[in-house]
């Protein structure tokens, strides 16, 4: 006697964002046609000028996002970013039960444990595992492969406009054109400052120390350094220190306190980190009884970010729920005692390296190398300064100190410098 199939009615998809990201889910759910899903729904402002012919002509059209809340649809999935109005609406599509797949990391760092409980409550599910590293499957990586080890370092490149603007910077081409042709290809907004001020990776950051490392922290604790202020001559130093120039999220336990940081910082050439360009991420995992595990690849761009978004989609539809994975709230409450980059330019005078030395030696803070290229201007010295593993906070005030002098054409330049 043979048993016979049971037929599962499929989940009813509506999309809120039919954007880079949102119409190549589309595009993959439209050509793949996952087993267990469809789409029913598109929710975007002014949605007549979205609308294409190769979405199924079943398919509900609307920019009215009360009627498609209302709607039979069984997943939400917003794509659409913010805190608000997004936030409202995952809020209310998980209060009537429905279920929520999204790539919002800054609702996720902020409001994610409370969602999560809401889910949990009316017995629906949150996934966002295209939240961080776009189709990278950083997320699900964490919630299951490593679950049973105990992550001690993150460390890695989670913003790909970044990536790609170092990158080419590595190559000699200055900040504002490359910041610009990255604008022209879709690759940053127009507003580039959540990008470039570290933001988005300081949120990114947060939500994996939260699944990695256990600890949920108010990402506005963890405080970001922009990337703007490198310049094509920092490529050159940091060649000539057998480095390059990237923006890393960090964070550490340190004595049983947390430490993290976002910032453009001096990663060894010999560091696999190093090795990732234009708008690949890389995430490096140290787990206290596994090592390091190092997850890499396309991180940003609608087609990998939609992978991840419709991953978890194939995984509610065969029954999946995220992994309950308990945190404790921490502060930042420690700094990491890690090696620094000090490029300074100035009015060349007698006395100044000197000055700088002794507001270092104040601070107990000891020189590794002083370099300096020939050939430029006494009007407008750049030159470089490395000291040994130190506090970022006494490094503050002996720049503090530093800066009250007058030989000074622009404040310091500081960035971290990672151990190979």
């Amino acid at each position: 006697m043979s048993a016979e199939k049971t037929t599962i009615r499929p989940l009813r998809i509506a999309l809120f964002g039919f954007g880079t990201v949102g119409s190549s889910v589309a595009r993959i759910l439209t050509e793949m046609k996952p087993e267990g899903l469809e789409l029913t729904h598109v929710f975007n402002r002014n949605v007549a000028r979205k609308k294409v012919d190769w979405v199924g002509a079943d398919v509900v059209w609307s920019e009215n996002a009360d009627e498609v809340l209302n709607s039979g649809a069984d997943v939400i999935v917003e794509l659409m970013g913010g805190l608000d109005p997004a936030g409202g609406w995952i809020e209310r599509a998980l209060a009537s039960g429905k279920s929520v797949v999204t790539a919002n990391k800054k609702l996720i760092a902020y409001r994610g444990l409370e969602l999560e409980k809401l889910a949990a409550e009316k017995g629906g599910h949150i996934k966002y595992g295209a939240a961080v590293a776009g189709g990278i499957p950083v997320i699900p990586g964490l919630e299951q492969g490593l679950a049973g080890d105990k992550v001690d370092r993150i460390e890695g490149i989670l913003n790909g406009t970044c990536n790609f603007i170092l990158s080419e910077m590595e190559q000699g081409a200055p900040f504002e054109p490359t910041l610009k042709e990255a604008q022209a290809r879709g690759y940053a907004e127009a507003d580039p400052t959540e990008d470039v001020g570290g933001f988005d990776a300081r949120a990114k950051l947060a939500i994996l120390m939260r699944l990695a490392m256990r600890v949920h922290v108010n990402p506005d604790e963890i405080e970001p350094r922009p990337i703007t202020a490198v310049t094509p001559i920092d490529f050159s130093y940091a060649r000539d220190l057998g480095c390059t120039i990237r923006q890393i999220s960090r964070a550490e336990r340190v004595g049983g306190h947390i430490a993290a940081s976002v910032g453009p910082t001096l990663v060894p050439l010999a560091s696999p980190i190093a090795w990732s360009r234009e708008m690949m991420n890389m995430v490096l995992v140290s787990g206290h009884y596994g090592g390091d595990v190092i997850f890499s690849g396309h991180g940003a761009g609608g087609t990998p970010t939609a992978v991840a978004v419709v991953s978890d989609l194939i995984a509610l539809a065969h029954g999946s729920r995220r992994v309950e994975i308990p945190s404790e709230k921490a502060a930042i409450g420690t700094e990491s005692e890690i090696a620094h980059y000090i490029r300074f330019r100035v009015k060349d005078r007698p006395g100044i390296v000197a000055d700088i030395a002794g507001a270092l030696a104040k601070e107990k803070i000891n020189i590794h190398a002083i370099v300096q290229k020939p050939g430029y201007s006494g009007e407008d010295l750049p030159f470089v300064v490395t000291v040994e593993p130190c506090k970022s906070s006494a490094l503050k005030r002996a720049l503090d100190a530093i800066k009250k002098n007058n030989y000074l054409i622009d404040d310091p330049l500081d960035m971290q410098i990672l151990s190979a």
